[in-house]
């Protein structure tokens, strides 16, 4: 696959569903044991284009999540290449028991992608927007979990965690038309955060949509206040770099911000590892509260829980 400009605004423009169709692809024809497994979604997990070229490689088990999971732990204890997808709000809630037992403790490399993550749906209410699935996954042994940036990170993503024998969980977010923050190759590696902005007088640890609104944000504040921030995209969850975070921990402002919930996500993964430490700098969680939001579009939903450029900026100026 190559990383090329036209590539990645390509996948800018589709999304995170069918830049994952682009990945899956790519890896029907470099894997012979390659295999997806939707739950009814094929169209929206962008894998129309996998039913036509390598129909073999697709299975449907209709609206059955669970059986979804069992099916990929089989294939992947028969060492196949297996990818399972669906909406994240019922790959992290739903199939739960099976995440658990057949990935966690039987240590089955199915890869899982939970697609529009966070508030991206939220016009469809509680039931299909996800703001606890890291704080899950995290929980669950021998699991790693990421949370790509922008679509050239998840496409970077697919095409590493399978090479990978391990249980995994992306999680997907944005809509369409997702801004890019990567406008080049870079290496990837998962555990690894990445510095993408330098600056003295703040860290912002963000992950998943909220990197670029982070990149925003401090670019604003050095316009305006003059205010240096380093933006800091945790695209790993699990395993955490906490080295990273003790390289940062004398920031006199330490501020994370995803699009999750506040309890137990990035900014708790953060606060456990300055827990360690007997100083280091005040730290902002920005998420979710502790709520279900009305429900409505995107821009509405992250409005509520002021996932915004100017709540970043806001968060910043008020704490530094």
């Amino acid at each position: 696959m190559e990383f090329s400009t036209g590539n990645i605004k390509l996948w800018s423009m589709i999304g995170a569903s069918g830049t994952f169709g682009l990945a899956a692809h790519e890896l029907a024809e470099i894997y012979p044991n390659f295999a997806v497994i939707t739950a009814d979604l094929c169209f929206f997990s962008g894998l129309n284009r996998l039913k036509l070229d390598f129909p073999e490689k697709l299975y449907n088990v209709g609206i059955s999540e669970q059986n979804m999971i069992g099916v990929a732990a089989g294939m992947a204890n028969e060492g196949m290449c297996v990818w399972a997808t669906t909406y994240a709000s019922f790959a992290s809630t739903r199939v739960l028991d099976q995440i658990k037992v057949n990935m966690g403790y039987m240590k089955l490399p199915v890869h899982l992608l939970g697609l529009a993550s966070g508030l991206s749906i939220g016009v469809l209410g509680a039931t299909h927007i996800s703001i606890e699935d890291i704080a899950i996954m995290r929980a669950i042994p021998n699991m790693t979990v990421i949370v790509p940036a922008d679509c050239t990170e998840l496409m970077k993503a697919v095409l590493t965690l399978s090479k990978m024998d391990t249980p995994t969980y992306i999680r997907a977010s944005g809509t369409i038309r997702t801004p890019i923050v990567y406008k080049s190759d870079y290496e990837f590696k998962a555990g690894k955060g990445l510095v993408l902005n330098d600056g003295d007088d703040a860290v912002i640890y963000a992950t998943g949509s909220m990197v670029s609104f982070a990149l925003k944000a401090a670019a604003e504040l050095k316009k305006t206040h003059n205010i240096a921030v380093k933006v800091v995209n945790m695209h790993t969850i699990k395993p955490f770099d906490a080295e990273l975070v003790l390289a940062n921990k004398d920031y006199k402002l330490i501020l994370s911000v995803e699009e999750h919930s506040k309890i137990g996500g990035l900014g708790s993964a953060v606060a456990e590892v300055l827990a360690s430490q007997s100083q280091h700098g005040k730290l902002i969680i920005m998420g979710t509260g502790d709520y279900y939001a009305k429900a409505g579009g995107y821009e509405y939903m992250l409005a509520q829980h002021n996932l915004t450029v100017s709540g970043i900026v806001e968060n910043v100026l008020n704490n530094i």
